[in-house]
């Protein structure tokens, strides 16, 4: 996410960190190239103009100019402008007190609109509301089943009429709705290719007769400066509520998710990020500045361990640890939680100085991992110290993988249990949020798998011991 950004920034920071202090030449210089990073990443003109301006009155400022560390004052000036660029960001939704709140979806086609109404059903799952999903394209082909499938897979109530004007659709949905004790009705509305007389004209009809409390536009984050321009049509039209980023995992630029609320006044509130239901987040302007200066994204990882991790069994692996009796089963538990955290890339993602991680070496470490874990027994997995050579190259055998392969998982386990009884001993933290992240460490674990994932170096070499 944003990685051409990044890169442009960091080269940008690179050329002050080693000044002694911050003078006008070099600030302004360094502003040059930040100006040019945001410009390739497909940043609105005039918001990198503004942008640069105000990082610049920041950084020439009597403060900075005493400043010992120059180049943390510049990365400081930097992040706090970006944080003010994409925010505030209320994520409050105003629920009606009594009855069904009408959610509004809008976009050109595309965008992901009807992925995204699923999406938002799930969030709104998940915090207690009995949403309803509302079939009101009937523009394109195969839109109302794709929005019934998907309503099938969620569990949730699904409505569409045969032939009906999305208007009326939409007004006698929030009607069913109330009727059946749904709290939301999301309204998933017809795109087109491009903005016209005719879209706007049905859309604000449909705001008429469906009265929607919160009408949020779907954007493809990719098309970059296309997206913040259809931003500010639809809010000039409809009076938007919020934006919705789809496909941000994808956009190496991030053009859109920094100019969009500069240019039409109105937030990104959720962001999309992968294809999965549950891959919709709350957008959080500090966590995405800390991404795009290279900082990661703790608190997100943590929500995110919170969420996937049973918390029993975190439970029990803390007191096996403290008892000194964690086995390669728990391992292999541990191994699955991680998958169910989210893509092992998007993991190393949030984790401050792992922009450098090979992931795709560290991503085939899973399989390989759990592949000779797989193939022992279940007395080898309890107790590793009877596993001899012959033991060994069954193993091997079973797992695609060499007997010396195998040797290193279990010469790295007794490593990882020595490090964990450490910090055991010393009352230290072994999870993240109560749950462990295992396999997402810089050069050791902060969960359980964290050093056998980084035990081989680039091209899946042995790294060599220092």
């Amino acid at each position: 996410m944003f990685e051409s950004l990044s890169q442009g920034l960091e080269s940008a920071f690179r050329r002050i960190r080693g000044l002694a202090r911050i003078t006008e030449s070099n600030t302004r210089e360094a502003m040059r190239d930040i100006r040019t990073a945001l410009l390739e990443a497909d940043v609105n003109y005039k918001v990198v103009k503004d942008f640069t301006e105000r990082c610049l009155r920041e950084a020439e400022g009597e403060k900075v100019l005493k400043s010992v560390s120059p180049g943390q004052q510049v990365v400081k000036i930097v992040y706090d402008e970006l944080v003010k660029l994409m925010g505030p960001v209320d994520h409050a939704i105003p629920f009606v007190d009594r009855g069904v709140t009408p959610v509004m979806l809008v976009g050109l086609q595309g965008s992901g609109k009807t992925t995204t109404a699923g999406k938002l059903a799930k969030y709104f799952q998940s915090r207690g509301k009995r949403p309803g999903l509302v079939a009101a394209d009937v523009q394109r082909p195969a839109a109302v089943e794709q929005l019934r499938v998907i309503a099938s897979q969620l569990n949730v109530p699904f409505y569409s009429e045969e032939g009906g004007r999305p208007p009326k659709i939409c007004e006698r949905a929030v009607k069913w709705a109330d009727e059946n004790g749904l709290d939301v009705a999301i309204l998933d509305t017809a795109g087109r290719l491009h903005i016209d007389a005719a879209l706007m004209t049905e859309l604000r009809e449909i705001v008429d007769r469906a009265k929607p409390s919160q009408i949020y536009l779907v954007c493809d984050a990719m098309t970059g400066q296309d997206a913040v321009n259809s931003a500010k049509e639809f809010n000039d039209q409809l009076s938007l509520d919020g934006v919705i980023l789809t496909k941000l995992d994808g956009d190496a630029r991030g053009g859109a998710a920094l100019s969009i609320k500069a240019v039409t006044g109105k937030p990104v509130k959720f962001i999309g990020v992968g294809e999965h239901m549950d891959r919709l987040e709350e957008f959080h302007p500090e966590r995405m500045a800390d991404r795009i200066l290279g900082m990661g994204d703790v608190r997100t990882l943590v929500e995110k361990a919170q969420q996937a991790v049973d918390v029993e069994q975190a439970a029990k692996l803390q007191e096996k640890i403290r008892k000194r009796t964690l086995t390669l089963e728990d391992f292999l538990k541990q191994l699955q939680q991680v998958k169910k955290i989210g893509p092992l890339g998007e993991l190393l993602g949030m984790i401050p100085g792992m922009k450098g991680v090979d992931v795709e070496s560290a991503q085939s470490e899973l399989p390989r991992i759990e592949g000779i874990i797989n193939s022992m027994t279940p007395e080898e997995r309890r107790d590793p110290d009877i596993i001899d050579g012959s033991r060994r190259r069954r193993i091997g055998l079973g797992s695609a993988t060499s007997p010396s392969e195998v040797n290193q998982l279990l010469k790295q386990f007794k490593q990882m249990k020595k490090f964990m009884k450490r910090f055991a001993d010393g009352g230290g933290p072994v999870d993240l949020g109560g749950g462990v992240a295992a396999g997402v460490a810089p050069r050791g674990p902060a969960g359980l798998g964290g050093r056998m994932l980084h035990g081989r170096g680039h091209g899946g070499k042995k790294r060599r011991r220092k």
